[in-house]
């Protein structure tokens, strides 16, 4: 036995949607033959027993009639309850408007697209992922071709533009062509501004791509994921299908795996939708794909850079070498999906191949071995005015010591230390020494200063006094008596 808002259901499902018997009955939870039973009857007849009558009954009716033709809240019917004369409360109107008022599921069109016409793109994304010494976000872009329902996958660690345009382009490849159209959500990469009532506003360098490969851009309405439901099933299928439970140990495994998973199930599967395999739709579609575009499109994104003293430029928390002569200065660099150019106006100074790691140094040896030149020719050019600085024949010597083809700066720097040890002007008489006897060498220069000090210094001349007073000298007579008294004192004792 069903109540008196059970059979109003009924009726509305039956008479105002237009639905069958068994639908009705799915939608209310009820057995076919109760909902057909009741079909029939021309008015409510409630069973002896059923529970006593409420203040409501008598509106119910009116209830019904109101929520039909517009969807008002239970505030409002209440409004209007008690202006018709409604004395009950509010607490029993919203358990009977909660149970009759009509479930509102929004409807939408099936979509259908000619061979070629259009391909919807979305990026999804599934964790972090291994890449070399960090980890990153892993990102995925997906194209699926609206016809065919062909799919094209790629991996990322990155959804700046760079990496956007680089999957369009290589989707085109892979197809063997490109759709008349796109159908994009309005992310930043592709659409910048949506506004309501108004015409959406492209990223300049996204229209600049489309107009190079020939292509429409048509962007779906904001919250509006319905409208490119071919992608975003593709991005559920990928989600559920490969990367739940996929274990790999680092990113440069993602993409072969992805390929693979493309080939051996995407578009091989019956789809549900069209009862086809993918693949096999896509020969019909390919024909009518635009021709792809010999020429090349710069997918570049370009940043203006300062180099370090250390000669080197940042991107991504990553540091490029460029040519040391460049440090300070102010540069272009170009960042590539795969590679990284700084350019110093027009010209290309350095090139790299882009790192997906974090706080890593890439330099080029040339960068560095520069420098090292630079200050190689520094010091030798102090070298060599230092050793002129010793002696104005300083330069005849190192003529000497070059056309003897022996290692000169070996020999000067020898030579000089020579100095700091004996003194320049003992290294400069040497090296005059060397001249004469052409010896070219420091080892000469070395013996010809020890042989200096093993050498004394020279013995004066001999000076001779001639004067007459000191020639003649007048000396006293010695007094010889002593020794006669002595003589006599030893007689005495003798005796």
């Amino acid at each position: 036995m069903v109540d008196y808002e059970t059979f109003c259901q009924i009726r509305d499902h039956l008479g105002r949607q237009r639905l069958t018997v068994a639908q009705t009955a799915r939608a209310l939870g009820l057995h076919p033959r109760t909902v057909a039973k009741w079909a029939g009857a021309d008015q409510f007849r409630a069973r002896a027993g059923t529970p006593r009558a409420s203040k409501l009954d008598a509106f119910k009716g009116q209830i019904v009639r109101w929520l039909d033709t517009h969807p008002y809240s239970t505030q409002q019917i209440f409004q209007r309850l008690g202006e018709a004369g409604y004395e009950g409360g509010i607490s029993i109107l919203k358990d009977y408007v909660h149970r009759i008022r009509p479930r509102h599921q929004e409807a939408f069109l099936k979509l259908d697209f000619a061979a070629g016409e259009a391909a919807q793109i979305d990026w999804g994304e599934w964790g972090t992922i291994g890449v070399g010494s960090t980890r990153r976000r892993l990102s995925f872009f997906v194209m699926v071709l609206c016809y065919s329902r062909r799919m094209y996958l790629e991996f990322t660690v990155s959804q700046t533009m760079e990496f956007f345009l680089a999957c369009h382009e290589n989707a085109f490849a892979t197809f063997g062509g490109v759709p008349s159209r796109l159908m994009v959500d309005n992310l930043k990469s592709a659409v910048l501004q949506r506004l309501v009532g108004q015409a959406p506003v492209f990223n300049p360098k996204y229209l600049d791509f489309s107009k190079h490969w020939g292509f429409k851009i048509s962007a779906c309405n904001v919250r509006a994921g319905q409208e490119k439901g071919r992608v975003e099933n593709g991005v559920g299928f990928v989600k559920k299908n490969l990367l739940a439970g996929l274990e790999l140990p680092d990113f440069c495994a993602m993409q072969p795996a992805a390929t693979l998973w493309v080939n051996t199930v995407a578009d091989v599967r019956l789809h549900r939708q069209t009862h086809q395999r993918p693949i096999d739709l896509f020969e019909d579609e390919r024909a009518h794909l635009l021709a792809l575009n010999p020429a090349r499109f710069d997918l570049a994104r370009v940043c203006e850079v300062r180099a370090t003293k250390q000669f080197r430029v940042p991107l991504d928390s990553n540091h490029y070498t460029v040519p040391s002569r460049y440090a300070g200065l102010r540069l272009t660099l170009k960042a590539h999906a795969d590679r990284v150019c700084i350019y110093d106006g027009e010209q290309l100074i350095a090139r790299h191949a882009r790192s997906m790691d974090r706080h890593k140094d890439i330099e080029d040896p040339d960068h560095e071995r520069q420098l090292l030149a630079q200050r190689k020719n520094a010091r030798e050019q102090r070298l060599m005015v230092n050793f002129l600085a010793l002696s104005p024949r300083a330069q005849a010597y190192l003529q000497g010591l070059e056309a003897k083809q022996v290692n000169v700066r070996v020999h000067l720097r020898k030579i000089l230390a020579l100095a700091e040890l004996h003194g320049k002007e003992c290294v400069a008489r040497a090296l005059d020494d060397g001249l004469e006897l052409r010896a070219f060498s420091a080892e000469y220069i070395a013996n010809i200063l020890a042989a200096r000090q093993r050498i004394g210094p020279e013995p004066a001349a001999l000076q001779l006094t001639r004067r007459a007073d000191l020639l003649e000298l007048e000396i006293p007579e010695p007094d010889l008596s002593i020794y006669d008294r002595n003589a006599g004192d030893i007689d005495g004792n003798t005796s």
